[in-house]
């Protein structure tokens, strides 16, 4: 492979040779130290076979006393492609320019690749690296590592660290987030575990304090589940933190009302595309919106980084696509309206239950009233129902 690469670069053609004796063209190479390649056989008395220019040219004065005819084939390699451009200055400078601009281009920043953040969104990075100088266009053999890390780490204190890898074009941005600390209990300020909703006691476990309810029992909001003030027997009673974790089962009721028409879109089959060009951080555009304004439409961003050779350039092609619609009203069934409401009331639903347990059953029934559909979804659920509520003594209260 490298020796092609070699010839190519030094200039090779390809011969076509017809004798009724080729073995004495082959004869005569060896003879006259002629290298070649690439031997093809047409028939008995002709073949075909690549050499280098000087070599060329020697089997030409060589060949002249041998009855044998020699066609040129094809020339190839750099030389002969820098030749074709010597009535074409134009082209070869802007040849000439355009290499010149990748090479000098590599050295510069032209895309960012962020890896490691999973809660720390990409653009507050790119936004921080931005800040402290690191952004399209930046020369990467400036960068300097440890600094851009100390003021990246300051203004995005989420980030326990940062490092800022550019290779050619790219700079391959890997970060590390904190890890939250967990909330610490502070088992010495009195307060009672009272009850965030009603529900059916199932499990009671306490860490300070006395235990007001036990497992079965039934409980109503704000109920005082652990108490914070212990009765000694012998010296009155004391205050402390009322602390542990109850386990109930609760139900749920809610309710929407769906209306059975509903406005939908109905598109028109008309479109319009934009283009625009973006370089670095401009952006050109090549349409206008006056013909859109007021208008009912999605729109439809894609973008196209453009490279040349593998090697990213700093020019990005957005393509804009607006489809026009308008709204119509349109009936639909109950069972329809039904399906929808239980979707939404399911998604509320585990909002509000998943931080503190889980859902254990549902059921939805739909009623209508008049052009709408009134959908109940009653559920059943296992979660912790306790949280802290302050004790507050005389010497605070005073």
């Amino acid at each position: 492979m490298l020796r092609g690469i070699v010839n190519r670069l030094r200039g090779q053609v390809r011969i076509r040779a017809e004798c009724a004796f080729p073995e004495r063209v082959l004869n005569l190479c060896g003879a006259q130290d002629l290298a070649f390649w690439d031997l093809e056989w047409e028939s008995p008395t002709a073949f075909t076979c690549r050499l280098s220019r000087r070599d060329w040219k020697r089997l030409r004065q060589a060949g002249k006393n041998l009855d044998c005819q020699f066609d040129l084939v094809g020339l190839e390699g750099a030389p002969y492609f820098f030749l074709r451009f010597r009535h074409r200055q134009a082209l070869a400078i802007g040849l000439v320019g355009c290499a010149l601009g990748l090479f000098l281009g590599s050295f510069f920043i032209w895309d960012f690749q962020v890896e490691g953040n999973e809660t720390v969104p990409t653009e507050r990075i790119l936004r921080a690296l931005e800040k402290n100088g690191v952004s399209l266009g930046t020369f990467g053999l400036s960068l300097d590592g440890e600094d851009i890390r100390n003021h990246v780490l300051l203004d995005v204190p989420e980030l326990i660290w940062i490092a800022v890898n550019v290779s050619g074009c790219r700079a391959e941005v890997q970060v590390r987030e904190r890890t939250p600390p967990p909330v610490m209990v502070d088992r010495r300020e009195p307060c009672n575990l009272v009850a965030r909703r009603a529900g059916l006691v199932k499990k009671v476990q306490t860490i300070g304090g006395v235990a007001c309810v036990v497992p079965g029992s039934a409980v109503t909001e704000g109920q005082i589940l652990v108490s914070g003030v212990e009765d000694t027997g012998t010296v009155g009673a004391r205050v402390l933190a009322g602390l542990g974790k109850v386990e109930a089962r609760t139900w749920y009721d809610l309710t929407v009302s769906m209306p059975l028409t509903v406005l939908e879109k109905r598109y028109l089959g008309r479109e319009k595309t934009g283009f625009s060009l973006i370089f670095g951080t401009r952006r050109i555009k090549f349409f206008s919106n006056s013909s859109i304004e007021g208008a009912e439409y999605d729109k439809i961003t894609s973008r196209h980084p453009l490279n040349l050779l593998g090697v990213p350039l700093p020019v990005t092609v957005e393509v804009e696509t607006w489809r026009f619609y308008e709204t119509v009203p349109t009936p639909r069934t109950a069972a329809e309206a039904e399906k929808a409401a239980e979707a939404i009331l399911t998604a509320q639903l585990r909002e509000m239950v998943e931080p503190y347990g889980e859902v254990k059953s549902t059921l939805c029934s739909a009623r209508q009233k008049g052009d709408a559909l009134l959908v109940t979804l009653s559920a059943e659920c296992l979660e912790e129902i306790g949280q802290t509520a302050p004790i507050y003594t005389e010497e605070e209260t005073g």
